[in-house]
């Protein structure tokens, strides 16, 4: 938990640290007037225009193919940082850093942790069939699966259903967490479902741990790290109306100048990984706003992989339709809570009928706020629509995260 971590592990800045560590990456005055603006004019927009297209760009700029996304801001490798984690946990380990059997990791949604811990190579206790399982066969069910060490559990946001009959297995699992009653596993649990849990059971004590937030030094290293290196050199980013570079990030001797824009996105996002690559994406652009500057600038980067980003003021992103009705915040509350559930389980945790829960997700789809899984059967809030879906939550008074 030292700044050592950013350079050692650059898929995971800055290392781990105790979650009641976690702070919202600053930002300007600026920018923080700029975003409560933009706020409401969202909200406004939402209500009056809600379901055309979330999303749209505000400039004409050509955006990148998607081969070039891929290639410019690639999903993270989950691999990599499952590595990168489990090295973390054994240095505190060693360090005396973690003392409980069970190492417990809280993250915000889209932040990869449950992905990199699927791909750790330990054995992955997956959730029964039957989260409404009799209370009678639950402490059966937990003896068998926590039988052996190594083990992980990627997400236990997947273990339980806000239900009367849904909380037994999540119960049980946690009392023998707080007693140290389980082998050597690691447990990876959404900030939503924790936020519930420890309302929950306020005298529950794990001292978890959670990644350090992107600041926007750490954002801008994490975007290079993703691009990589390439026979043509790193990745240069460049802002689309005034030229000032986002990427690579700045070296001791560098005299370009830089930027403030992963600051203000590193914010945008509250320092979550995904989000802000979400909206990195959205921003990217295959030229800039003066075509004379880019003429300029081709020789130098004749040979090199070269992009531009648009102002994150160009950008409208997704936002809640506004309704008088209440069924957007309890369909939006359960899902990030449960971190995704089909149609059947949202009438469970909701307890809006079939027709009616039908109609709210349908808007809610096509406001680019919650994309459906066909194969799975699955609903989710995307990651682009995340920002607004957590400001919409709180405004109207739902528990949220400390995300």
């Amino acid at each position: 938990m030292t700044d050592n971590n950013q350079a050692d592990h650059p898929c995971l800045p800055g290392g781990l640290i105790p979650l009641e560590q976690w702070r919202v990456p600053e930002t300007s005055v600026r920018r923080t007037i700029r975003s409560g603006l933009r706020d409401i004019l969202d909200q406004l927009k939402a209500g009056i225009h809600p379901d055309e297209q979330a999303f749209r760009s505000l400039d004409d700029l050509p955006t990148l193919s998607e081969r070039q996304i891929q290639d410019y801001a690639p999903v993270p490798d989950r691999e990599e940082l499952a590595r990168a984690l489990l090295n973390e946990l054994e240095q505190l380990r060693r360090s005396g850093g973690q003392s409980r059997k069970a190492s417990f990791l809280v993250a915000p949604p889209f932040s990869g942790i449950a992905e990199a811990l699927g791909a750790s190579g330990r054995r992955v206790i997956a959730p029964p069939d039957n989260l409404l399982m009799p209370e009678r066969d639950i402490t059966g069910w937990w003896d068998h699966q926590l039988q052996d060490d190594d083990w992980v559990i990627p997400e236990l946001a997947d273990f339980w259903l806000r239900h009367r009959s849904g909380l037994g297995l999540l119960r049980e699992l946690l009392a023998r967490l707080a007693r140290d009653k389980v082998g050597e596993g690691i447990i990876g649990c959404s900030s939503w479902c924790w936020q519930f849990w420890t309302q929950y059971l306020p005298e529950l004590h794990l001292a978890p741990l959670t990644p350090s937030p992107l600041s926007g030094d750490r954002l801008t290293n994490w975007l290079g790290h993703l691009a990589g290196e390439r026979p043509q050199g790193p990745l240069t980013a460049r802002m689309t109306q005034d030229g000032l570079y986002v990427l690579p990030a700045p070296t001791g001797d560098d005299e370009r100048k830089y930027s403030l824009f992963t600051r203000d996105l590193a914010t945008l996002a509250r320092g979550n990984p995904g989000v802000a690559l979400a909206i990195w994406r959205r921003t990217l652009r295959a030229r800039p706003e003066d075509e004379a500057q880019q003429q300029g600038e081709e020789d130098a980067h004749q040979n090199g992989r070269q992009c531009w980003v648009a102002p994150l003021d160009q950008l409208s992103l997704p936002a809640v339709p506004q309704s008088s009705a209440r069924q957007s915040g309890y369909l939006l509350h359960a899902l990030l809570m449960h971190g995704g559930l089909s149609l059947g389980q949202l009438e469970l945790t909701s307890g809006l009928p079939g027709e009616e829960l039908r109609i709210a997700l349908s808007r809610l789809e096509r406001a680019d706020v919650v994309t459906g899984d066909e194969q799975e059967g699955i609903f989710r809030v995307q990651a682009l629509a995340y920002p607004a879906v957590r400001r919409y939550l709180q405004s109207k008074g739902y528990p949220v995260d400390s995300f």
